[in-house]
């Protein structure tokens, strides 16, 4: 999504937070937010595939710091926060009353001027919508040239001219855009295409490749707005969400994975099958005696890397207690109790708290 389009995004509203929440509450609300409305669990329910987009929409954004800062300041120009009036008396081409609000009037009236920083100064187009980087560098904010005006020179450099009005500038290359896309755990480990939108609607093909991680910025180079004069076009800059699985997650190139066993599979050790994201499975031994919470490893069925090596598939171990017993099954278990009569599995706690 392009920066432009913020003016009539609430992402705020999307997540149901506030605009001064952290990083850490915007994260755990988008992760239980995706749980609830993920496709997998919502199948055949259109609204819920919709909200699932727009929560991954908003988190890419309120999830990068540059990108909320940015998405902020649009939200203050939206609503007319910020104002100020002409240096002084006198001033050029506005009186002492003339603000903030009468500089957007005429920036996004749908039939007058857009001003860009073109080649030499500012050139004007009709018809458009205004653009953020062009409306943060006329104020100062979004030029890497002097004083924050797109023309160049800066007041009071030596041979400098005032910028932005006649003076001087290198043709350079055209605007970088930014987007964002959702991907799927599946999408991301294994590598996919997608497709973004680009300058002015158009479609683009963007290739993912394997392995890439939750908050990565994929650059798309040449696919970005027209350079001036003929300098080479932008670039756009993919920002990638991943969203949650509900049985894998991700440790650096590994995957990780909870199977529950029964207490007599755990006792007494058995070949369970588990199942791995590529949707086969593999057998995984367990050791006889194995404990809840022992992770095993299965080689080469992870995140693949650059190069060609893969991670592992990493098992961990989750022994279930039985909710309902036969009679049989009770009469097992009790002997199996009296069998362990003098047998204390928390003497090594008790020994380790009073000596720690």
């Amino acid at each position: 999504m392009a920066s432009q389009d913020w003016f009539d995004k609430d992402f705020y509203a999307v997540l149901g937070l506030s605009p001064d929440a952290d990083a850490k509450k915007i994260k755990s609300t988008y992760r239980k937010l995706a749980r609830t409305h993920h496709p997998d669990s919502n199948q055949g329910d259109p609204a819920a595939e919709q909200r699932f987009k727009d929560i991954g929409e908003a988190y890419s954004v309120l999830s990068d710091p540059e990108q909320r800062k940015q998405y902020d300041a649009v939200r203050a120009m939206s609503r007319g926060g910020a104002r100020f009036t002409s240096g002084g008396p006198g001033g050029a081409g506005a009186g002492a009353g003339a603000g903030f609000d009468d500089v957007f009037s005429t920036l996004f009236n749908s039939g007058g001027t857009r001003f860009t920083s073109g080649h030499g100064g500012f050139s004007g187009r009709t018809g458009e919508e205004p653009d953020l980087e062009d409306l943060l560098n006329m104020f100062g904010q979004g030029s890497a040239q002097g004083g924050g005006f797109p023309g160049g020179g800066q007041y009071g450099a030596p041979g400098g001219r005032p910028g932005g009005f006649g003076g001087s500038r290198r043709a350079r290359k055209g605007r970088d855009i930014h987007a964002t896309a959702g991907l799927s755990f599946r999408q991301a480990v294994e590598g996919d295409t997608v497709m973004v939108s680009g300058v002015g609607g158009t479609t683009i093909t963007a290739r993912i490749p394997p392995g890439v991680k939750d908050g990565a910025t994929i650059r798309l180079p040449g696919k970005g707005e027209a350079g001036p004069a003929g300098a080479p076009a932008g670039d756009i800059l993919l920002k990638v969400t991943v969203h949650p699985h509900e049985v894998f997650t991700r440790d650096g190139d590994n995957l990780r994975i909870e199977v529950p066993v029964t207490f007599a599979e755990a006792a007494l050790g058995e070949t369970i099958s588990v199942p791995t994201l590529a949707g086969d499975t593999v057998k995984v031994k367990l050791p006889a005696g194995i404990s809840s919470g022992k992770t095993l490893r299965v080689k080469g069925r992870g995140v693949r890397r650059k190069g060609g090596a893969t991670g592992d598939l990493l098992v961990k171990v989750a022994v279930t207690v039985p909710q309902r017993l036969t009679d049989e099954a009770r009469a097992a278990i009790e002997a199996l109790r009296n069998q362990e009569v003098g047998i204390d599995p928390r003497e090594d706690v008790f020994r380790k708290a009073r000596t720690s």
